[in-house]
């Protein structure tokens, strides 16, 4: 009986420093492997700053590249415990059909990632409104696009959403022109706000001397005449020479003195789209 009891610990013994063994021989190549990955990542990233390859390009790459070779290590690491390559392409293809449903939306934004590398409607960057997210593209990977918002928030986006809806690139564009509205009373003088506001929108910093700012009457409304402000500057500026405008015409048509209107005077942006 002793003997018996003797024989199941010796394997059960046995049998947990095989499992042990393969255990940590496990986690040594994935820590081991993950260290060659980040390392041959680093260098792929070097040589194509090297080669003064675009960023967008680089960085998708370096996506692909780190991708791949995480399925090769996780490959690595199932045959440590006996499951062969083979046998797992084996069950990959069995289970093809159900692995294809379910990852139907990975493989939507896989391939919308290589459309939008191939026809790049926008690069590292750029300042875009794209998937319903405005900001700056910090990088665009295998499934997802990565954007930087104002508020200094990182979003990640599905390839597929962004290329399944509409793009804005503002900054393809040699520049970007602000749309501002001015609401004034019936008893204003129109001529007088058109040309104190013309002299006074093109001395603000930044905004751009060609095209030349507009500043005309848009509509007129039950209230008053309604005159559009829309300087042009690059991007990058947009924000502040948005800002800047509204002060100005808040203090032009102070200093004008004209009757205030039925309602409080607007200075708004009624089109962004347009922008």
């Amino acid at each position: 009986m002793n003997e018996t009891i003797q024989k199941y610990i010796d394997v059960a013994v046995q049998l947990g420093m095989n499992v042990g063994l393969k255990i940590l021989g496990a986690i040594v190549l994935w820590i081991i492997g993950r260290l060659v990955i980040r390392a041959v990542r680093g260098i792929l990233d070097r040589n194509l700053q090297a080669r003064e390859i675009d960023a967008t390009v680089s960085k998708y790459l370096s996506s692909v590249a780190g991708v791949l070779l995480n399925i090769l290590l996780l490959l690595s690491v199932l045959s440590i415990f006996g499951i062969e390559t083979t046998t797992f392409a084996g069950l990959l293809a069995a289970a093809g059909v159900a692995i294809g449903v379910a990852w139907s939306g990975l493989l939507a934004n896989l391939a919308a990632g290589v459309f939008m590398i191939v026809l790049r409607p926008f690069k590292v960057g750029d300042d875009v409104l794209a998937g319903g997210v405005e900001g700056t593209v910090h990088s665009i990977g295998l499934f997802v696009t990565t954007i930087d918002t104002p508020a200094n928030v990182r979003v990640f986006v599905g390839n597929g959403k962004i290329f399944n809806d509409t793009i804005r690139n503002f900054s393809e564009n040699p520049y970007r022109r602000v749309d501002l509205s001015v609401q004034l009373s019936n008893q204003a003088d129109v001529h007088k706000a058109i040309a104190v506001l013309k002299e006074k929108i093109a001395a603000i910093p930044h905004v751009a001397k060609t095209p030349a700012p507009v500043v005309e009457l848009q509509s007129i409304t039950l209230t008053g005449p309604v005159i559009a402000v829309q300087p042009c500057c690059h991007n990058s500026h947009y924000g502040a020479v948005y800002s800047a405008a509204i002060q100005m015409i808040h203090d032009e048509i102070g200093k004008l003195g004209f009757p205030a209107p039925a309602t409080p005077v607007l200075v708004t942006e009624p089109k962004k789209a347009a922008a």
